[in-house]
């Protein structure tokens, strides 16, 4: 799946969260500083990890206010140890820190996501298997946390309900089995191009799936790693293969060594821990800052919506 963070979907978003963060203005900024008290500031990672959504806080600091300039030190992606500067910012002082609580949530958020998917990968690294994400992500942040789990090294899963048709228990309980439940499928899909997935939860219900046929991957749900090498040889190469349940860093080596071809991990996304960064600041003046103007985030702010900024009150003079 390709990814671009320039949507509409994540402006929207970046909005949301700024407007829910600095409501009708931030009280204790707007009390101490100015217009023209200048500040500089880092970003800073405090612990090792995978950088990830960098451009989102450029975003936020730049719906703050267009006075703000942003540099990014680092790409996302980019493998980091404590102590590292992963952007640089200039600009009034009270706009930086009207921003910096939201930006650093995306950032942290989508690190962390990044971070442990890394660790993922690296675990089944040199088997073949492809470490897969799920649906099990923020609402309103499936763009971001996907984006995140490819820049950690995973890949990902279907994006929503309508780019993949995934039988599960519940539907093939409803349809009255999994033969009506595939032809079902199969029928109304007849033309279109999304592939067919199927969850089974025994090698009964493997031995029936491949008997119907007319699907690209089945899934192995909840088995052991003992019982996947021994699904993976009854699918016989017939179509894709995947693990999901009960899968952690301390046993994804295991269902990887069996040959399965994806292996899906919730908790990529729904367990992932933020990853520590701050920003610091001090005031300066502004013919002593480092940085120059270095442009919008996108080459047109009609790209993705009208331009937009938080009303916040006159500050004092």
């Amino acid at each position: 799946m390709l990814f671009s963070l320039n949507d509409a979907s994540t402006l929207r978003l970046v909005q949301i969260a700024l407007a829910e963060d600095i409501g009708t203005g931030d009280a204790t900024a707007e009390s101490i500083f100015d217009d023209n008290d200048y500040a500089v500031a880092e970003i800073i990672v405090k612990a090792e990890g995978i950088i990830c959504g960098l451009p989102i806080a450029e975003l936020v600091f730049r719906k703050v206010s267009r006075r703000i300039d942003f540099q990014s030190l680092v790409t996302d992606g980019t493998e980091v140890v404590a102590g590292t500067a992963v952007a640089c910012l200039s600009g009034v002082a009270a706009d930086i820190l009207a921003g910096e609580r939201t930006a650093l949530n995306f950032l942290q958020r989508m690190s962390g996501v990044a971070t442990l998917t890394r660790r993922y990968a690296d675990a089944v690294a040199g088997t073949g298997t492809t470490v897969l994400d799920t649906r099990k992500t923020i609402p309103g942040w499936r763009l971001l946390d996907k984006y995140a789990v490819k820049t950690g090294g995973g890949s990902n899963h279907r994006f929503g309900l309508f780019d993949m048709a995934m039988i599960k228990d519940n539907h093939i309980a409803a349809a009255g089995g999994i033969a009506p439940a595939l032809e079902k499928c199969k029928n109304h899909l007849s033309g279109r191009n999304i592939s067919i997935e199927i969850e089974t939860d025994g090698l009964d219900q493997i031995r029936e799936a491949l008997a119907c046929g007319g699907f690209q991957r089945i899934m192995f749900d909840n088995f052991t790693p003992q019982e996947t090498a021994e699904a993976v040889r009854l699918v016989g190469g017939r179509c894709e293969t995947e693990s999901s349940g009960g899968i952690t860093l301390d046993n994804i080596r295991h269902y990887a060594e069996t040959g399965v071809n994806f292996i899906s991990v919730g908790a990529l996304t729904h367990s992932a821990t933020a990853l520590d960064i701050s920003l610091d600041m001090r005031l300066q003046p502004r013919a002593q800052s480092p940085l120059t103007h270095i442009g919008p985030l996108y080459s047109t702010e009609s790209e993705i919506a009208p331009s937009w900024e938080i009303e916040r009150k006159p500050r004092r003079k």
